[in-house]
């Protein structure tokens, strides 16, 4: 438990007839960068909310940062900055005096350096200059940075942002994912849903998928991207009998692709391909080309919950 900073057992949210999330199990390890992805109305906000005790679950239990949720949330809710379904601002206050507000209404913020921590956090965000711009005037990518300040107003444990790059452009984009990099090389836990495949690539260790409700997935995001570990082959040699002789010799099923060139199935437990690179050229079998392609983390999300992914370049 003290490995985990959430933990979930049959979370389960149910409005009326309809189950939004159904029998969630989530580990997440301190430390992480945990992706939480799935396509719209998966259940991702839900389970997010019932997180953060802003939703009461029907069935099932949760703990944050080895307490449990919702009956520990005031000695919880401290330790954790959360961005969730787009930041709310008083639009005709300015970016630092609506922090400023937020961090006064704060039960644990000290009065003596409120100042010093909402110029540290909009810095932080890049929005020192906007700062003193009222937030009417803010572009929906500023707003969402001020959310993320607001997050960052206290040094937190847990940091839970909910589509957090949502209307940032790609210099934006970058900066914040160059900020969840620094939180979790600080000691901070990062849980990022998302719905942007480049960016959970990116800077995400540890992946976990939605659909329908259901947590269809969990793991590091090797393990994910792994799928059942199975990659496809393909060498391109003049050499092509004695090639086949070598790989088929590694176990790795052959089929010819085009001429000089051999197509094959690399299982989970096979040969590393350097390791065959190896073996072709001590049997003076000259190599013209080799690759090996394995599932991709878009081909695993389709896999999984039968939807395409919105994929960021």
């Amino acid at each position: 438990m003290t490995d985990l900073a959430i933990q979930t057992s049959g979370l389960t949210k149910r409005f009326g007839a309809q189950t939004a999330v159904d029998a969630v199990a989530l580990d997440v390890p301190h430390g992480a960068v945990f992706g939480f992805l799935g396509p719209n109305g998966s259940g991702k906000t839900t389970t997010i909310r019932m997180l953060l005790g802003l939703v009461r679950p029907t069935a099932g239990e949760a703990r944050v940062l080895g307490r449990s949720v919702p009956d520990a949330l005031q000695a919880v809710l401290p330790r954790v900055g959360a961005l969730v379904e787009g930041p709310a601002f008083a639009p005709f206050l300015t970016g630092r005096q609506n922090l400023r507000r937020f961090d006064a209404a704060a039960r644990h913020t000290a009065s003596a350096t409120r100042r010093r921590r909402v110029d540290e956090a909009l810095e932080r965000v890049g929005l020192t200059t906007a700062g003193d711009k009222k937030v009417h005037a803010y572009s929906l990518g500023m707003k969402q940075r001020l959310g993320i300040a607001n997050a960052l107003l206290m040094p937190r444990e847990l940091l839970v942002l909910d589509e957090p790059t949502n209307g940032l452009d790609p210099q934006g984009t970058r900066e914040v994912r160059s900020l969840i990099r620094s939180l979790a090389a600080e000691g901070s836990t990062v849980f990022v849903s998302s719905h942007l495949l480049a960016e959970v690539e990116q800077v995400c260790t540890h992946v976990g998928v939605m659909s329908a409700g259901r947590l269809v997935a969990s793991g590091t995001l090797d393990e994910l991207r792994r799928g059942d570990g199975t990659g496809r082959l393909e060498l391109q040699t003049p050499d092509v009998e004695r090639a086949r002789e070598v790989l088929e010799k590694a176990g790795i099923r052959t089929t010819d692709a085009a001429p000089f060139t051999i197509a094959g199935t690399l299982g989970p437990d096979g040969p590393e391909p350097e390791e065959i690179v190896a073996a072709l050229v001590r049997a003076d079998v000259r190599v013209r080309g080799f690759a090996v392609e394995r599932t991709s983390l878009e081909d695993r999300f389709v896999e999984l919950t039968g939807q395409g992914f919105d994929v960021v370049a």
